[in-house]
């Protein structure tokens, strides 16, 4: 599936689009992690939950689970909220 990268992984991925294998959330950000070492941590906590500033919308709809299940022809787009003052 095409994965959309947000600007502050791109230092991982050196790209804005790839591609990642997985039938489920959790399968794809590991798929990522084998080809970009460090991504996953990135997204995901030391207790393996989803970091509160990522957000992931499957074909446009947002999703909030490791197990979400996820088809091969689906585009999935991670979003990084940013903060500041």
């Amino acid at each position: 599936m095409n994965v959309l990268i947000p600007t502050p992984l791109r230092s991982y991925t050196g790209q804005s689009m790839v591609v990642a294998h997985g039938a489920t959330l959790g399968e794809v950000l590991a798929d990522l992690d084998a080809r970009y070492p460090g991504i996953r941590f990135r997204i995901v906590d030391e207790q393996d939950r989803l970091r509160p500033h990522m957000r992931f919308f499957v074909n446009g709809h947002a999703i909030r689970d490791l197990s979400h299940p996820l088809a091969e022809a689906s585009e999935l787009a991670i979003v990084q909220a940013l903060s500041g003052g």
